[in-house]
């Protein structure tokens, strides 16, 4: 096996691939890269066993073969050769020979048969939609989702397809934060759990833009496929919760506000709160609203913050975090905050639509 390319084109590939791998475990092949040249073409190839990255890039210079090459160290070494370096790559027994201009490497190898793959999945339904249409959906949900809960389903993001749209939903049982956006064609009715290190695997690669990226969906797996990439993952095995359900209804207390004026108020108010509970105390009157928090040590923070509403007499509290994650996750200039009562859960939106909604529950303070 023996390939050469620029250094650029190399570490892009490999910056897709390297983070799939995990530092610690249990085969010492997993802590390598699989590395295939066919046709002119280097497939690099990274799995935990539950995740999988493939990437592509062109070769010069090529001979086919296969082998694998610890992924970090590989990785190090592209990445510290200097900018419009030519890197030539070459397997001699069970050692593998980095070379550019003065500099050489030699690794280690371990034999190509030893790398596991993620099973061949059989494809039951596909989706094709724009990527930068997938970027948002993980981009205004992703920070919702549980860690290392129990329940074991909500360490990972639902995707709902819903025939003529997807919603991406995630909750942790404090928040809940739901995006959807538009099929192109009409898909499958189908629920599907993506894990957490899947979705943040997704979130890094996707770049945006109108291209399209495939979505094949498997009895328990996911492939995303791009012209230069395919991400595999597993699913969680389990039912989400009735998001639709926790999605206030009936909430008639409006109050309608400057996105980052209210952002930068909360920010503010955060300094103060106390570590542990992040709480801040929301008071709404007509055209006002105001934060409060205070923490153990007898401290307070206060500020106001111009609000369109009627609501008079409100007061509730909150996770500050939570606002803070909400509000972040929204691009218009107004947001909409839909109340029912002071222990009711309150919905945010944007005051143009309601393609993202981020649920957040009352905190008593």
């Amino acid at each position: 096996m023996r390939f050469s390319l620029q250094r650029e084109v190399l570490l892009k590939s490999l910056s897709q691939v390297v983070n799939v791998i995990e530092r610690r475990q249990t085969l010492p092949v997993l802590s390598n890269l699989l590395v295939q040249v066919e046709d002119n073409h280097i497939l690099l190839t990274g799995t935990d066993l539950e995740v999988e990255m493939v990437s592509r890039c062109e070769a010069q210079e090529a001979e086919n073969g296969e082998t694998t090459i610890p992924a970090r160290k590989f990785f190090d070494i592209v990445r510290a050769l200097p900018d419009g370096s030519k890197v030539r790559v070459e397997q001699t027994g069970d050692k593998v020979e980095v070379r550019a201009g003065k500099s050489r490497f030699s690794l280690m190898s371990l034999p190509a048969k030893d790398f596991p793959s993620i099973e061949e999945m059989d494809a039951t339904d596909q989706v094709q939609l724009a990527e930068a249409a997938l970027k948002e959906l993980i981009e205004r949900t992703a920070f919702s989702m549980a860690q290392q809960d129990v329940r074991y389903y909500l360490n990972g993001l639902l995707f709902d397809f819903r025939e003529q749209d997807l919603r991406c939903v995630a909750t942790d049982g404090h928040r809940l934060a739901l995006c959807e956006t538009t099929l192109e064609q009409t898909g499958p009715k189908r629920k599907i759990i993506v894990p957490r290190k899947g979705v943040h695997e997704l979130q890094r690669l996707l770049e945006g833009g109108e291209r399209s990226v495939s979505l094949e969906i498997g009895r328990s797996h996911i492939r995303v496929k791009r012209d230069d990439v395919t991400f595999t993952s597993k699913l969680i095995d389990g039912n989400f919760p009735d998001y639709e359900a926790v999605i206030p209804i009936g909430a008639d207390k409006k109050i309608t506000v400057d996105r980052e004026a209210l952002r930068a108020a909360l920010d503010r108010t955060k300094i103060l709160s106390n570590e542990k509970y992040r709480g801040v105390r929301v008071e709404i009157s007509p055209n006002l609203l105001k934060v409060q928090s205070n923490n153990p040590e007898q401290e307070e923070a206060q500020d106001e913050v111009e609000a369109e509403t009627p609501v008079d007499g409100l007061a509730i509290g909150f996770n500050v975090n939570y606002l803070l994650d909400a509000l972040g996750a929204l691009r218009d200039e107004k947001v909409v905050i839909s109340m029912r009562d002071a222990n009711s859960s309150a919905l945010v939106q944007e005051a143009s639509n309601n393609r993202s909604r981020h649920v957040v529950m009352p905190l008593r303070l």
